[in-house]
């Protein structure tokens, strides 16, 4: 069976949120269909609330976050896991 490919519309939206949740703004890493390709970005936390509803994000989970954390180690120091 063939999956058919999509269209960006239909690609999942990701966000990491890296700031405190009580902080005033909210920093957060954001990818459209790869969690691994994401921007950092930056929002008040009314506009965060807008951007996430508007978008339909998906939290990324700790497998996911674990494994783009171990592909940066990788790309900055040489070798996955090793600093």
């Amino acid at each position: 069976m063939t999956e058919h490919a999509k269209s960006f519309d239909e690609l999942t939206r990701y966000i990491r949120v890296r700031s405190g949740p009580k902080d005033r703004f909210v920093e957060f890493d954001f990818a459209i269909g790869h969690p691994e390709l994401f921007v950092e970005l930056v929002l008040p936390r009314e506009a965060f609330e807008i951007f996430c509803k508007h978008n339909n994000v998906v939290h990324m989970d700790s497998d996911m976050i674990r494994e783009i954390d171990a592909d940066m180690v990788k790309w900055r120091f040489g070798e996955k896991g090793h600093r």
